[in-house]
């Protein structure tokens, strides 16, 4: 028993531990009652706007569930500029792309479903299924309406030609107006409202090459213009000083680049003024072969 005496002393409590073991225990035991008794989701049921919320989600999964479903959508396109990737996912063989790629090489066009067949080689099934939706220019939709308008534009420029009713008068560009641009043949309101708009940036032409500039403007339309317009420089053109224009006027000039601009003011505050255009075109960067052009914008 003597051995057993120590250990007893741990388990000897005074009056006021008793009383705290005991108050613990129906601490314990009010808490159990509590939970088996108490529903928690009672505090789930004071929120309705939960359920809305649960709810509208629920819908909004479902719905894309359904998106992710649906097939891509496919978009028309013009079967001459098919690409290696664009082609494999037609489902065309890789003999197949190539010989569309080799003709067009060649700087030739298919014009239709059938032309498409004929230079691919590819099977009826595929075409029945890829060829509702190419997309073709509109001219080559109709052919003979293509040809008819090239034949009177041959006959138009014979006409000019051989018989020579009218003398042509050539104009200066810079005082054309749009409705003078328009009699030409192969220019409309945009083609014409876009030359205009261009001179105004410049401040007028210096050369009819500047026509090569402007986008639209094809070879023979180009040759019109030569034929009735040239370039007469205006007394009034406002020229930039190259030596003294700051980066903002010389970044605003349609021949320079915001980066070439600066690296025109690094230049001259390096090496001092440019004396002449050929100065300029040291730069790295600087358009060598409109050097002739930008000179006469540019006061040295």
């Amino acid at each position: 028993m003597k051995n057993y005496k120590p250990l007893l002393s741990y388990f000897k409590f005074s009056n006021q531990q008793r009383k705290g073991i005991v108050g613990l225990f129906a601490i314990i035991i009010v808490l159990e009652i509590l939970y088996f008794s108490l529903d928690f989701n009672l505090a789930e049921k004071s929120f309705p706007e939960k359920e809305a919320w649960i709810s509208f989600q629920s819908e909004v999964d479902s719905l894309k569930l359904i998106q992710n479903k649906r097939k891509p959508m496919q978009y028309a396109f013009n079967p001459n500029f098919i690409s290696d990737y664009k082609g494999y996912k037609l489902g065309m063989s890789v003999q197949e792309i190539d010989r569309l790629l080799a003709f067009r090489k060649e700087n030739k066009y298919v014009n239709s479903a059938e032309e498409f067949q004929a230079v691919t080689k590819i099977s009826d099934s595929l075409l029945k299924v890829i060829s509702p939706l190419f997309k073709f220019p509109d001219w080559s939709r109709n052919k003979t309406n293509f040809k008819t308008e090239k034949r009177e534009y041959t006959q138009k420029a014979d006409f000019k030609n051989d018989f020579k009713k009218e003398k042509i008068v050539v104009l200066d560009i810079n005082q054309a107006t749009q409705e003078d641009l328009i009699k030409i043949y192969g220019i409309g309101e945009g083609l014409s409202l876009r030359i205009l708009k261009q001179k105004e940036i410049l401040g007028g032409f210096v050369s009819m090459e500047q026509m090569n500039d402007i986008w639209g403007l094809s070879p023979e339309v180009i040759i019109e213009l030569n034929s009735h317009f040239k370039a007469v420089i205006p007394k009034d053109l406002k020229k930039i000083a190259i030596n003294d224009a700051s980066l903002k006027e010389l970044s605003q000039f349609p021949y320079f680049k915001y980066a070439l601009a600066k690296q025109i003011i690094t230049y001259r505050s390096m090496s001092g003024n440019f004396e002449n255009i050929e100065d300029l075109a040291k730069i790295k960067g600087f358009p060598v072969e409109k050097a002739k052009i930008i000179s006469l914008y540019l006061e040295f």
